[in-house]
């Protein structure tokens, strides 16, 4: 079985539902108690090929006894603390804690693989517009979550080295199902669910907006930074790279159980750099009347040139290819709020 860390989270669960689709089994570690995942089905669950167990990863006795209940053959780790709810030291302790423990857990189980998660947030001062794995990083960084992934990426590098598999995914800006309504990174999300709300005004299904402490609550749960409720400047300029959520989850999925792979380190995202602007004509093809207003421009400080990550690794050796363009993300995004899911 694959054990998913954070599986009943938002990248969790759809990394969970990619393994499924390829004929994998899952354990979906979770260190908060509760049921799986809305993308799980009810037969998947009562035919034991996913099954939820409550663990913690910083606690290496709860992590074993998974393994004493099921034979781990591979480990995603994508749980991770919750940003902001402890201070920036003790969250990058924890984090780091986590990561040790799940690498001894793997060595102990004779794991096949395991896939580490880290972010496009590690390429913060690399001048390269295509932002390539093997591009030199800076030691510095802007903010604690790409400071941390960085120490994650040493870690997972060393432990590669004394002869585990593993597997750095510097993961984008990922969106779509069961993510938050609002992130401080980037637009789309939250212009997605106003449009979401335009449809239902106009006579769709209703749409519940998810309060603060909800979002505070899937941030610690899925280990997304930011603070609940803000929202990201609606400069028709800003561009971001992006992926959708399904598709992240099936990058993550094929490097997981991909039989060769040639490379430590992979990029997960669109493979280009999309402008709100773009993410507004597609919300208006999909919800007509409800294209939001942008202010144009960018937003103040946002640099002229736009990067995106290049996932040539990551089609050449897992055959990856993203199966959502906007369109296709933004109506599928849409249409899961119009059927009654708060997010």
């Amino acid at each position: 079985m694959i054990l998913v860390t954070g599986g009943r989270g938002f990248i969790g669960a759809h990394t969970v539902r990619a393994l499924l689709d390829l004929g994998e089994r899952c354990v979906l570690g979770q260190r908060a108690a509760g049921p799986p995942p809305a993308l799980v089905r009810e037969r998947e669950v009562r035919d034991g090929r996913a099954v939820v167990e409550r663990m913690d990863c910083t606690d290496l006795d709860s992590v074993l006894a998974v393994g004493r209940r099921h034979r781990v053959t591979g480990i995603v780790h994508l749980a991770a603390a919750g940003m902001g709810a402890s201070a920036p030291l003790d969250e990058l302790s924890a984090n780091t804690a986590g990561l040790f423990t799940v690498l001894r857990a793997a060595r102990e189980w004779g794991a096949g693989r395991v896939v580490v998660a880290s972010t496009i947030g590690v390429y913060a001062g690399v001048a390269d517009p295509a932002l390539r794995e093997d591009a030199p990083l800076p030691v510095a960084s802007p903010h604690p979550i790409p400071a941390g992934k960085k120490i994650a990426e040493v870690v997972a590098d060393v432990a590669a080295s004394s002869g585990l598999d593993v597997v750095a995914a510097r993961i984008g800006a990922i969106w779509g199902p069961l993510g938050r309504p609002s992130s401080p990174f980037f637009a789309a999300p939250r212009l997605v669910h106003a449009a979401a709300r335009h449809a239902a005004a106009d006579g769709g299904a209703s749409v519940s907006p998810a309060s603060p402490a909800a979002c505070a609550a899937e941030a610690q749960a899925t280990g997304e930074g930011g603070v609940p409720g803000e929202a990201a400047p609606s400069y028709a300029g800003d561009a971001i790279d992006m992926c959708y959520a399904r598709d992240c989850g099936r990058a993550l999925a094929l490097l997981q159980t991909t039989a060769t792979l040639r490379h430590r380190t992979y990029n997960v995202g669109g493979g280009r750099s999309v402008a709100n602007q773009e993410v507004a004509a597609a919300i208006g093809r999909a919800v007509p009347g409800a294209a939001p207003a942008l202010r144009p421009g960018r937003s103040p400080g946002v640099p002229a040139i736009d990067a995106c990550l290049d996932i040539s690794r990551l089609r050449e050796d897992t055959g990856y290819a993203p199966e959502y363009d906007l369109d296709r993300a933004v109506a599928d995004y849409v249409g899961w709020l119009r059927a009654g899911n708060p997010r």
